[in-house]
This record gives C-alpha cells, sequence and structure tokens, in this order.
C-alpha cells in the first residue's frame, strides 16, 4: 500500500465526490448497495492514498458493478475469479490499495475455492463479501448462504442445501481479519472499513445487504427499530458481551457454549461476562457459530463487528524476499534454467 500522505486534487484536499466515477449506478432502486458504495466512497479521502494507487476489482453479480462507480483504477473480472486476479495484481504491484468486492454467490459458489486460497496466503487486500443470501443478479435464485427451505425460482420445493456460514469457513481457511457489518448502519460500517484497510494482510468484511428486488426483508430482524437492539450483539475489544433494548442482557461462556443471562436479575454484572478479545482465534470461532445450532437461533444475537485478527507475514512480502534473496545469491535468474530444472533426458 501506499504510504499515507496528504493528497490534493486542484490545490484541494480530496472529498468523497472526487471518487465518484461518471457513470450511471445501475442498481434497482432502495438496493443496499448505495449504502456501501457510498461509505466506500467516504472513507477513500481519509485513507491518505492517491486515486491512481487505488484499485477496486470485482467479479459477476449485483455487487460486481461497484468498481464503475469507484473514480479510481478498477477491474470488472469474471464469475469467481475476482480472486485470483486480485491476487496477481497484488503479487505483482504490492504498492497499490487493492479492494475486492464480491457477493455471497460470486464467491462462495463458483469462486469458494479461490477464495479460501487468498485467506490462506492473506495479501495485504480488502475483501468487501456482500450477502443478501439470493442471486439477484440473475433475477433471484438461491445462493450458497440462502437458508434451508428458501424457495426461489431454481428451488420451487424449497432448497435443500445446507447453507455456508461465510464467516465461520473464513476462519477455516485462516484469514487473519474477518468482521460483519450491515448496509443499514452505515456509521458502524465506516469504522469497520477502515479497520479492514489498516489491516496487514487480508481483510475480509461481510456485509449484510438488502435485496429489495428478490429476496426484500432478510435481514430485517437486524434493522428494525423495534426488534435490532434485542437481535444485534455489537463486539468491541476488551468490552463484555452486552445487548438488548436496555443493555439488560448479556453473553456468558459454559465451557465452549454460549448462553444469555439477565443482568437485571442480580445474579451476573457486565464483569462476569464473556469479555470480547479481537485476537482470541477459539472464541472467534464460537462467535461465527452463534446462529449455526436451530435450537439457538431465536435466542442468540447475531454479532457485528470485528471478529478476529491476527499479525501474520503476508505473501507478497515473503515473495519479494526470495525474489531478492536469488538475485543476491545467483544475479538475474535465469528462467530457461529454471524450467529445465536439474533432470534432464537425452530421447534417441
Amino acid at each position: 500500500m501506499a504510504e499515507a500522505k496528504h493528497i490534493q486534487e486542484e490545490g484541494q484536499k480530496l472529498k468523497a465526490k472526487n471518487f465518484e466515477s461518471d457513470q450511471d449506478i445501475r442498481w434497482c432502486p432502495g438496493c443496499g448497495d448505495y449504502s456501501i458504495l457510498k461509505q466506500v466512497q467516504g472513507i477513500m479521502p481519509e485513507l491518505g492514498i492517491p486515486k491512481e494507487d487505488i484499485v477496486f476489482i470485482s467479479g459477476i453479480g449485483c455487487s460486481s458493478r461497484f468498481p464503475y462507480y469507484m473514480n479510481t483504477f478498477g477491474m470488472h473480472s469474471i464469475h469467481g475469479r475476482a480472486t485470483a486476479v486480485a491476487s496477481g495484481l497484488k503479487a505483482s504491484r504490492p504498492d497499490l490499495s487493492v479492494w475486492l468486492v464480491t457477493g455471497d454467490g460470486d464467491a462462495l459458489s463458483i469462486g469458494g475455492n479461490h477464495l479460501i486460497h487468498l485467506l490462506r496466503r492473506n495479501f495485504n487486500l480488502n475483501i468487501l463479501l456482500f450477502n443478501n443470501q439470493i442471486y439477484g443478479l440473475t433475477k433471484g435464485q438461491y445462493s450458497p448462504t440462502s437458508e434451508l427451505g428458501k424457495k426461489t425460482k431454481s428451488t420451487p420445493m424449497g432448497s435443500i442445501d445446507h447453507p455456508f456460514n461465510p464467516l465461520a469457513l473464513c476462519m477455516g481457511a485462516e484469514a487473519t481479519f474477518i468482521a460483519r457489518g450491515i448496509d443499514r448502519e452505515p456509521k458502524h460500517m465506516r469504522t469497520i472499513l477502515m479497520r479492514a484497510e489498516q489491516h496487514k494482510g487480508t481483510s475480509l468484511v461481510e456485509i449484510y445487504q438488502n435485496c429489495n428486488i428478490f429476496n426484500d426483508g432478510a435481514f430485517a430482524g437486524f434493522t428494525d427499530k423495534q426488534m435490532k437492539k434485542e437481535n444485534s450483539l455489537y463486539l468491541e475489544h476488551g468490552k463484555p458481551l452486552v445487548f438488548g433494548a436496555k443493555e439488560d442482557k448479556g453473553i456468558v461462556l459454559d465451557g465452549f457454549n454460549p448462553r444469555i443471562v439477565d443482568l437485571t436479575s442480580g445474579e451476573y454484572t457486565p464483569e462476569d461476562l464473556w469479555v470480547h478479545d479481537e485476537k482470541c482465534r477459539n472464541k472467534a470461532n464460537i462467535l461465527t457459530r452463534f446462529f449455526d445450532d436451530p435450537s439457538l437461533s431465536e435466542s442468540l444475537p447475531r454479532p457485528f463487528g470485528i471478529f478476529y485478527q491476527e499479525d501474520r507475514f503476508q505473501y507478497e512480502e515473503a515473495l519479494y524476499e526470495q525474489l531478492n534473496f536469488m538475485k543476491d545469491q545467483k544475479g538475474t535468474p535465469d528462467l530457461d534454467k529454471l524450467l529445465a530444472g536439474s533432470n534432464s533426458w537425452e530421447v534417441k
């Protein structure tokens, strides 16, 4: 990533509007993508990175129109392969700030294999995974995150596929930064986006995004004013897990099992609760699984915020260390010799 510095355009510091392209936005009116686009454009000036050093890469899907609407460099690549394109770009130009925009279909279906390998390699780039639990661009088929029993054009009798849990999958792929936001909480989303960009390594942010045409209200329990405080748990490093309309509920760990307690009963105080630790992989794994157990899905809140982050070497750093070592030891590498290897055969 380029070193942060003050940027000026025509003598003025860049603003969000400087990152708005001249393209007409072709999302459906009311789509959650508008909110995400606005927040991303809003944080760009705060990063202190020249526009020419920022690249947005996408695959296929409604979310993948994103590069057209950013006044930066970008590429609209092919289905599921944005991760491969972004990896190649970061390997060849490690100085760039690379953002990968994808959806639950693009990243977790045809692109699933590419995603897990990008995460384990830990390139220093940012992934925004828009999750609306449906295929929107192709008009409403079920996706890898659609719930069991989901009736769509491709599952008229209801889906019998067990859905992916994106963040649990990413933890299993050894991701070094995972977080979750939602399109209706822009201030919270901005904070997560800033933290994601500051992370050295691959950051993955799952963003719940409402498709108001083909899956409207999929996340209503976390956006409705009367319900969201009872259903949502906002994670803060070093803070106890407290939620509820009156912040009267908390989470304790009973062994490895999370359990809700009543803070008004007098039996528990905030000091007794599970304290969030972004560095603890075991607890992050539990947090990602809060809604996996059908018997608990009606009671445990859905976590939002930064689940986990760790410091680990980035792939491009190790790559260039190897290349520089080869140059120091042997001068400029000979590609022909490298391809020939140490074994040869004579065919008569």
